[in-house]
């Protein structure tokens, strides 16, 4: 068994603690590559944030545990190596499936853990959320759990509606789960088609679509039963009409992408809500960039070549989100 504090890295109590106090959000990126670790560590050392790297299921069987066991020991040193002395980097099993998984995970030095039981029976996700609980806490280990389910599409994780978490629900969850933070559903939604045009309206001077706003009130109902406890929101790209355009603008076909507006993201941020997950938003800035590269240099086949660019647009793109959205910079 490896220790995540053999690694260097830390969990999630704390810099939670910090956030929800401060009434600011740590930056949850999913990463699947070299690339996008380089460009997460390279911004949160810039910018001082804290930061958690999360791997899904998916992204843990593409990349192999071990060889993301040594990415994460590597982004800590990479992280000295650019300056920080003491950095605070998560490495988080983003929607575990099963007990076995989490437990792997943990074996494995994964520092924090999230078992989604929200597609189950609401007992059945207590019990085996208590069962993930247990083990994770006798190593140190955090755990966020799911109550609601969220629509859209992200790895194995689907649904094709939501069903927003119920405020009367949360206390007696938490109660006898156990867990660390809890995720909710109020409106985000998976993937880079987050809404369908049936569900927006369109901004009638660009034609763009403006999705429909966030269930603030459920947020604030979930606060008032447990204040300072952490919430997490999954779903939480933006997926910026720039890089859309880009991607369409050199051969990709995005009709109709959209995202969580940003305002509404710094409001959440303020909240309760203290950790908030980002993947589609680095996999579009990955690709415009990659687009955009082949398109203006066709005659390129050296993968750094087009994937230098990609990184430096994916670290511009987590600069922004941590500094402009949701305010976790200079907290180290």
């Amino acid at each position: 068994m490896t220790s995540y504090k053999e690694l260097g890295l830390v969990n999630t109590r704390e810099m939670f603690a910090k956030a929800v106090a401060g009434g600011y959000a740590i930056p949850a990126f999913n990463f699947n590559t070299l690339e996008q670790m380089q460009a997460i560590v390279q911004a949160a050392v810039e910018t001082k944030s804290p930061v958690i790297m999360q791997v899904s299921k998916g992204a843990r069987n593409y990349a192999n545990g071990t060889i993301l066991r040594y990415m994460a020991q590597g982004a800590v040193e990479y992280a000295k190596e650019l300056g920080c002395e003491k950095p605070q980097i998560v490495l988080h099993l983003d929607h575990g499936d099963s007990f076995e998984l989490c437990k792997d995970c943990i074996d494995n030095g994964f520092s924090s853990v999230m078992f989604d039981g929200s597609s189950l029976p609401y007992e059945e996700n207590i019990r085996i959320t208590k069962q993930v609980v247990e083990y994770a806490h006798a190593h140190d280990v955090t755990v966020e759990a799911e109550l609601g389910v969220l629509a859209g599409v992200e790895d194995e994780v689907a649904s094709e509606v939501s069903h927003y978490t119920k405020p009367e629900e949360v206390v007696d969850f938490i109660t006898r789960s156990g867990c660390d933070s809890l995720a909710i559903s109020i409106g985000t939604s998976h993937g880079a088609y987050k809404f369908t045009p049936e569900q927006c309206t369109r901004d009638p001077k660009t034609g763009k679509l403006v999705p429909p706003p966030l269930a603030f009130d459920i947020l604030h109902e979930i606060e008032k039963r447990l204040p300072g406890f952490p919430i997490v929101l999954h779903g939480s790209s933006s997926v910026p009409q720039d890089e859309v355009d880009t991607i369409n603008a050199h051969g990709g076909k995005l009709p109709d992408a959209v995202g969580i507006p940003e305002e509404q993201l710094r409001e959440a941020s303020k909240s309760a809500v203290c950790k908030i997950n980002i993947d589609s938003d680095s996999r579009l800035a990955m690709t415009a960039a990659i687009r955009k590269h082949f398109d203006e240099k066709p005659g390129d086949f050296d993968p750094r070549q087009y994937l230098k660019p990609a990184r430096e647009n994916m670290k511009k793109m987590y600069i922004h989100k941590i500094v402009e959205v949701l305010g976790s910079n200079n907290k180290l």
